[in-house]
């Protein structure tokens, strides 16, 4: 309980003798700006399945990026707009579902990166492992840096989509009526899906970042309805997510990633107890009224 006994300790001190650590902060912070705020349009629209899809199909370009000696950011960016492409393609000449398409293209870029990975020496494991579940302690200046453009990219960008997202997340034929593109706006809500997954890998890794994408939304839509307060609501619970995250891995010596992404789904069932709660208390009320 050194959280509570002895704050200055626990939660300041960290950052004031490691200079590791504000680095990891920092990284955290942009990364959960960046995924909770595409993420709220993810989860408005019902696209849990295709967030997932993206944050596991940059693994093929990151491992091969890594193998032959690219940037594994620029890695990830080319198999992630493979990706995309090839969701639009079978979606456009397949009456297949979305979701089929989708998970199609997961599986195979999934099977892909095993490949990969597999058919690599051992030494390459620990390395690997970093791509998938985050090193957010060792985050150059260079990746902060790589990271605040793509925050910047991606708030800019649903600034400049937002009504066009609005509307299409609740009538598609309304928004063509309103002389909105619906599919380049699926395209443009996709490259921020991308940009956001492609910044956040190396703070909580490939596999985790679906939790930072998902559960902050999910939990802000549960206390508020208009669209910016979600995304606000959002960013702040990823906000808080990253700074405990990262607190209980320093303290504990867990996996920063991972921390950060457990907190993120914690918060989530906490705001989810506490709607519950609040709503059972107000039907009581009122039964007794």
């Amino acid at each position: 309980m050194a959280f509570l006994t002895d704050p200055w300790a626990w939660w300041v001190e960290p950052f004031l003798d490691n200079p590791f650590m504000r680095n990891a902060l920092w990284a955290g912070l942009l990364a959960a700006i960046a995924t909770s705020v595409v993420g709220s349009w993810v989860v408005l629209r019902g696209l849990a399945f295709l967030g997932d899809a993206l944050a596991h199909g940059v693994l093929p370009g990151i491992a091969l990026a890594f193998v032959i000696g690219l940037d594994t950011t620029i890695g990830a960016f080319v198999a992630a707009l493979l990706m995309v492409g090839g969701i639009n393609l079978i979606r456009n000449h397949s009456p297949l579902p979305d979701d089929t398409s989708i998970g199609i293209l997961f599986v195979g870029f999934l099977a892909l990166a095993v490949v990969i990975m597999s058919s690599q020496l051992g030494s390459y494991t620990g390395d690997l492992n970093r791509f998938l579940f985050g090193s957010v302690t060792s985050v150059t200046p260079a990746g902060l840096r790589r990271q605040a453009i793509a925050a910047a990219v991606v708030l800019g960008g649903v600034i400049v989509f937002y009504r066009a997202f609005l509307v299409m997340t609740f009538d598609e034929v309304q928004a063509r009526m309103l002389g909105f593109r619906p599919g380049l706006a699926n395209f443009g809500l996709l490259v921020l899906l991308t940009v956001s997954i492609i910044a956040s890998f190396e703070t909580v890794g490939s596999l985790l970042v679906f939790a930072f994408l998902i559960a902050p939304p999910a939990a802000a839509s549960l206390i508020v309805r208009r669209v910016p307060w979600l995304m606000v609501t959002a960013a702040g619970f990823g906000v808080i997510s990253a700074l405990i995250g990262v607190l209980v891995s320093f303290h504990h010596r867990a996996a920063a990633g991972a921390s950060m992404a457990l907190v993120s789904v914690v918060l989530f069932v906490l705001v989810l107890a506490g709607t519950n709660i609040t709503r059972a208390l107000q039907h009581r009320r009122a039964a007794v009224t």
